[in-house]
């Protein structure tokens, strides 16, 4: 990494960090950051993990699951589909329940494993740092190339680099925006507005152009500064971490004190294996020196880690100066090991997460409610009958418009009947409600309490699709 008016060699520069971001200088203005390109066996695992990224992120909208897409989150109209799973308002019981998982989830994981996320499948920092970043090498160059761009005069060559870049980041942003935009409205709704005249769908055209905008302006310009000003989990670490953590960390035991490398020469005794190459700081995507500690800008991309361990191969150093460890394994010397701390979170993340698909996974397609008619007592019917009024309400999940017939269930419904009001069945349409009145009607000798619990089953045709339970409210009978 390369900052424009900085010299990291300098000691006011080598404090900086404890009172501001490394992106901004003294004055408040932004320093930006050219990040060298690292190289190395973790940089080269995570080309591999963006690659499975991308291809989830741009074959997702295309699958479909019983003939709705695989995940959607159209919040203006609260319809979501997850894995083929339509929720609406009235699922928000189980979005509750998500958003606590997904909160313990958070504090967990990142209290046993730092910023793993970021670094490795953040959409931020893989489309940031696998995908843009790779660009902009493509165009203008490396680090030093960039940096000799940037300071130059405007001749013909700067224009072509600078225009290619930025209109190949627009279209890079326009295209994300589009996938983005079907994860809301669906691919089918998506390809509606891409193929049909824009009057037609002015809304969905301009959350096009104002997606793209917003993605072109954070991969061109924003950058890094997401992770360090907008993001909230940035800001949280700090109070999720605790020593024992698993982190990108510097190991000061063996680097300090730190001395120049000589080639030919025989390493001092009492100089650490640092080499003050500055390589970690090269590479680093948001400008901080990873020696100065665990710092709020690191999103635990490894960067530095490939790049120290190449120069300790270099100079015939063991590897592993720059690493992942805890604070604790880096005071005490000791290699990072799966603790029992970090089992005992893995285990009850797992379990949250096997409750919350369980959850998921059971809901019903087709529920509903029944209340009793509210102000009414029973109905005498004739000398040998009671009824009770009651409406219903049935929610239909699936694409299949459904007439639902209603039965009594148990012994109830050997003596009872089930007489719907005006109709013979609830009729039902396909991703949308039914409603409907009805009597449930019991011989008076089978009413043996002033509330009886009952049964209703839901049939489409003779196959059974859920029970619902209510009370058979009667006379007071003393026996």
């Amino acid at each position: 990494m390369t900052n424009d008016n900085t010299n990291p060699v300098e000691e006011e520069v080598q404090e900086a960090f404890r009172d501001r971001i490394a992106t901004v200088d003294a004055k408040g203005k932004r320093n930006w950051v050219y990040a060298q390109k690292p190289k190395g066996k973790l940089y080269n695992i995570r080309t591999w993990v963006s690659w499975g990224f991308f291809a989830l992120f741009f074959t997702l909208p295309f699958i479909k699951y019983h003939g709705r897409p695989l995940f959607m989150f159209n919040i203006p109209q609260a319809e979501f589909i997850i894995f083929g799973k339509i929720f609406w308002p009235q699922d928000f019981f189980i979005f509750g329940i998500m958003m606590i998982t997904f909160i313990v989830f958070i504090v967990l994981f990142t209290a046993a494993f730092g910023r793993l996320f970021c670094g490795w499948i953040c959409p931020q920092t893989i489309f940031m740092e696998m995908f843009f970043r790779k660009i902009e090498y493509l165009i203008e160059g490396d680090a030093a190339k960039q940096k000799l761009v940037k300071n130059s005069p405007w001749t013909a060559e700067k224009i072509r680099k600078k225009v290619t870049k930025h209109v190949v980041f627009f279209l890079m942003a326009f295209i994300i925006a589009n996938f983005f935009l079907s994860y809301i409205i669906s691919m089918d709704e998506l390809k509606k507005i891409i193929s049909e005249p824009v009057s037609q769908h002015v809304g969905g055209f301009l959350a096009i152009v104002i997606f793209s905008g917003v993605f072109y302006g954070v991969y061109a310009y924003f950058r890094e500064q997401a992770c360090t000003v907008v993001c909230p989990y940035g800001r949280l670490q700090s109070v999720l971490l605790d020593r024992n953590s698993m982190i990108v960390a510097y190991d000061y035991k063996r680097g300090e004190p730190r001395g120049k490398y000589k080639k030919g020469t025989k390493a001092e005794t009492n100089i650490g294996d640092c080499i003050d190459c500055f390589q970690c700081v090269k590479v680093c995507p948001t400008g901080i020196d990873i020696r100065n500690g665990t710092q709020m800008e690191c999103v635990g991309c490894t960067a530095c880690i490939d790049a120290c361990d190449k120069m300790m191969e270099a100079v015939g150093r063991p590897t592993g100066l720059v690493r992942y460890a805890s604070e604790n394994g880096i005071a005490e010397g000791k290699n990072l090991r799966y603790t029992g701390r970090m089992k005992f979170y893995t285990v009850l993340l797992f379990v949250l997460t096997g409750l919350l698909t369980t959850l998921l996974l059971t809901r019903k397609e087709i529920d509903g409610t029944i209340i009793r008619a509210t102000g009414l007592l029973y109905q005498e019917r004739g000398a040998d009958s009671l009824s009770n009024l009651y409406n219903i309400k049935i929610e239909n999940k699936t694409l299949n418009e459904i007439p639902v017939t209603l039965r009594l269930e148990g012994e109830m419904g050997k003596t009872g009947k089930v007489e719907l009001v005006g109709n013979s069945n609830v009729h039902v349409k396909k991703e949308g409600q039914g409603a409907g009145a009805f009597f449930i009607v019991l011989p008076r000798n089978v009413v043996r309490s002033r509330k009886m619990k009952l049964t209703v089953g839901l049939y489409e045709g003779d196959k059974k699709i859920t029970e619902l339970k209510t009370n058979f409210m009667g006379p007071f009978t003393r026996f």
